[in-house]
């Protein structure tokens, strides 16, 4: 949402060498850190034109929330901060629901925000609005430039607090007037743009502690979350899982942390483990764990399955960056520090002692561990390969699955789409990644994460399941994929309902709302309208060749696949009403 302000006296302000501005001297500092892209639309201008002039690519979003959840994703699978701007006011207020999921998801990402003329303030200049209070609740850090002397020392603050501790979003508000005042030399040399920025290791007497609980364990299980990805400790927790022969099941935005295909591989466990889910049977690993290591794991309510799924006298071990994390919801042993960096030592002291008990306990806990896998397999093969019209979205992911390498990146809108996506499709190697918007779980983040995570990573395949409802937030960003040179892999689960608000009324009410049924969407020809491949679905049988089309076609694709109303996801809330097929 952005206007043009009142700028006579900004351009009576500009300086007469524009690579004299503060914008420039913010340009530079924003290269000095590795960013290479910015998502933005054309304000503050001053700052997009000496971003391009020093070759940083600006990705212009159509509105300022979906160039926040690109920002977010491409921050996801860079392993950058992501840098995004937008106008004061209206513009600003879009960024907040981007920003809060970033909180709560712990990504990193710096907003630089315009603000109105130093001298404006408190004069109700266009579009001013008290950014300070809009971003103290969805960031880790807001503050306002209002000196040149201080615009390197406050970016510099800005990319530290984005990526240092637990990593998250932050503000920056820089006034039009600044931008184009005459800027001093520049004097900071350090480059902070990556994340986790400072790695710190648990104290070794917890460490040793904690080894000592799981060597020691009946039957000890780790449930990894999104902080694994976040610090990239997949590697070590891989390590831990073969070494000290420990099952190990992740949270949704966990997934990918180890390879499912491991004989130690639990799965996702949480809320979605309802009927036909891919760890249903595997729910007794955890409510009979007496040992359970969380890592990098909020413990909230759909990880815990509303904190009825982790066993009440079970004995926990937490390691997780955010102090304030640890034993929040379970008291545990406190393993404060990186992941990567505290399951490595945990691991070196694990090794270091006996574990011949583990060993021993690893054959039978893998043939538990594959019963449960045969039975899902059995039980949900019918769904899986259903060929019953409308489609199955089971069937979908099944036929996802069978052209994914262990490369391809998967994104999921949230709701019911993240659902399919973390029951139906398999991490077949450690470090495999699986973008959910979980931190807030918000419509609409789906297209426009898969967008951020292709920028990223541009020779990698992005596939992305959305829904129809969260689908129709962000339409617009086709033209943004078409124009921008983004080609991702779409597929819209066209059920013609707001999904899980209808079903759960349905399930409290006995009946439901006005609102969630739609008219129906041609999908496909919306596609087609912004220059992208659009393909409309109706038989199962055509999946296959689609995907595969999707796949060669070196533009975004979008499959509107017709699919069942009445096909309810694995979720535990729909044990009762789930419908049997």
């Amino acid at each position: 949402m952005t206007s043009q302000p009142h700028l006579s006296s900004v351009i009576a302000a500009r300086p007469e060498q524009a690579s004299e501005s503060v914008a420039f001297l913010l340009a530079r500092a924003l290269q000095r850190h590795g960013i290479e892209m910015v998502f933005g639309q054309s304000i503050p201008s001053s700052l997009h034109l000496a971003c391009e002039s020093l070759g940083i690519r600006q990705i212009g979003y159509r509105t300022e929330n979906a160039g926040g959840y690109m920002a977010d994703g491409h921050a996801r699978i860079s392993g950058q901060p992501a840098v995004i701007t937008a106008q004061n006011g209206p513009a600003a207020t879009l960024l907040v629901p981007p920003l809060a999921e970033a909180l709560k998801a712990s990504i990193p990402i710096v907003a630089l925000v315009q603000d109105v003329q130093r001298n404006q303030t408190d004069r109700n200049a266009f579009q001013e609005f008290d950014h300070l209070g809009l971003f103290a609740s969805c960031t880790k850090w807001v503050r306002r430039v209002t000196d040149a002397e201080r615009v390197e020392d406050y970016l510099d603050q800005a990319i530290a607090n984005a990526c240092g501790g637990r990593p998250g979003p932050v503000a920056l508000l820089l006034p039009m007037d600044l931008l184009v005042e005459p800027a001093p030399k520049a004097v900071r040399r350090n480059s902070l743009g990556y994340f986790p920025l400072d790695r710190t290791v648990a104290a070794p007497a917890a460490v040793a502690r904690a080894a000592e609980l799981l060597r020691n364990a009946r039957a000890p299980i780790v449930i990894a979350g999104g902080g694994v990805h976040v610090s990239a400790a997949s590697e070590a927790l891989a390590a831990l899982q073969n070494d000290a022969h420990l099952a190990i099941a992740t949270t949704t935005m966990g997934k990918g942390g180890v390879d499912e295909t491991h004989p130690l591989s639990v799965g996702v466990v949480g809320s979605f483990m309802g009927p036909y889910a891919a760890s249903r049977h595997q729910r007794s690993l955890v409510t009979e764990a007496d040992v359970v290591l969380l890592v990098g794991n909020r413990t909230n309510q759909n990880g815990t399955d509303s904190w009825t799924l982790y066993p009440p006298n079970a004995q926990y071990i937490h390691i997780d960056i955010d102090s304030a994390e640890v034993g929040r919801n379970y008291e545990s042993l406190r393993l404060v520090g990186d992941a990567r960096e505290t399951l490595v030592a945990l691991r070196q002291a694990l090794v270091a002692g006996d574990l011949t008990a583990r060993a021993a306990a690893r054959v039978p806990l893998e043939a538990r561990i594959r019963r449960g896998r045969t039975l899902y397999e059995a039980e949900s093969r019918a769904l899986r390969q259903s060929s019953a019209q409308p489609i199955r979205p089971e069937r979908i992911v099944e036929e996802i699955a069978a052209q994914a390498t262990a490369d391809t990146i998967f994104v999921a809108d949230a709701s019911y789409s993240s659902t399919w996506i973390a029951n139906y499709l398999t991490s077949t190697r450690v470090g495999m990644r699986f973008l959910t918007p979980r931190g807030l779980a918000g419509l609409g983040w789906g297209l426009p994460m898969a967008m951020g995570a292709k920028l990223a990573s541009p020779d990698t395949p992005v596939v992305c399941v959305v829904g129809d409802g969260g689908f129709g937030h962000v339409w617009s960003e086709l033209e943004t994929s078409v124009r921008s040179g983004i080609a991702v892999t779409l597929v819209v689960i066209n059920n013609g309902i707001l999904g899980f608000q209808k079903h759960a009324e349905q399930l409290k009410f006995g009946e439901f709302t006005s609102a969630v049924d739609f008219k129906p969407v041609d999908h496909a020809a919306i596609a087609r309208s912004c220059g992208c491949v659009g393909v409309r679905i109706e038989d199962p049988a055509d999946l296959a060749e689609a995907l595969a089309a999707a796949a060669r076609s070196g533009t975004t694709t979008v499959l509107d696949v017709v699919c069942d109303p009445e096909a309810f996801p694995p979720l535990t809330f729909f044990n009762a009403r789930h419908k049997q097929v």
